[in-house]
């Protein structure tokens, strides 16, 4: 299987202050990486700036094969590489259902969009059981299973996931992350940006770790948790 996504040079700056310094790393079709790193080492920002939501100072991102650096974010998402972000972004007025609906209003393909809604809640059992309740008054872990499941429901050939278990009490994340897997093993490629180093690596194939927007190191899940300047750094000795 080829490279789904490759990023190369990847350099963004706020003001002055260089965020990403020259970052390249690729994501092959079936995979899950994941990009591990301490607060403010530039892994949401790396995911803002595939997705293009951020500006790019240079650098390029290919993906399926197509060049997609200066593509507005909403051509980038019609290409099927979908970005679940930080915070979730909920529309807390409507309900679970409108808001998976709204995953899917690029879709024509009516049965589809039915087959993947059963999907989404074999994954998640409880958005079906709140399927008419407005989202605002769900908990934290069940708006982050509407927010993956929102993503879900465009069909993703890259699904994007900007720290899932972040607030979320550790049986949630536990859940999530065992979700996460799943997902993957349905077929869908995923690059994880995520600040529960362990968690991740116990996902992914391959891991990223982001130093101050340049990369430290890479490697498979397994060769970073085995190595013990990774352990004591990120995974608490």
């Amino acid at each position: 299987m080829g490279s789904l996504l490759e990023v190369k040079d990847l350099c963004v700056s706020y003001g002055t202050i260089k965020a990403l310094r020259g970052i390249s790393f690729s994501v092959d079709e079936g995979e899950v990486i994941t990009l591990i790193g301490s607060n403010g080492a530039g892994k949401t920002t790396t995911l803002h700036a595939i997705s293009n939501i951020l500006k790019k100072a240079s650098g390029s991102v290919i993906f399926d094969g197509e060049d997609i650096t200066t593509l507005a974010p909403d051509k980038i998402v019609q290409r099927a590489l979908i970005h679940v972000p930080e915070g979730r972004r909920i529309f807390h007025n409507l309900s679970v259902r409108e808001n998976l609906e709204l995953g899917a209003f690029l879709r024509k393909d009516r049965d589809g969009i039915k087959r993947d809604m059963e999907k989404v809640f074999e994954l998640f059992p409880r958005l079906k059981e709140r399927l008419r309740q407005n989202a605002g008054t769900l908990s934290g872990g069940e708006l982050q299973m509407l927010a993956i499941g929102r993503g879900l429901m465009a069909e993703p050939k890259l699904l994007l996931l900007d720290e899932p278990s972040m607030g979320l009490a550790p049986i949630l994340v536990d859940e999530i992350f065992s979700i996460i897997k799943k997902i993957s093993e349905n077929g869908t490629t995923i690059l994880l940006v995520e600040q529960n180093a362990y968690k991740a690596l116990s996902v992914a194939d391959r891991a990223y770790i982001l130093e101050t927007g340049s990369i430290l190191k890479h490697g498979t899940a397994s060769e970073l948790i085995a190595d013990s300047s990774i352990k004591a750094a990120y995974l608490g000795g």
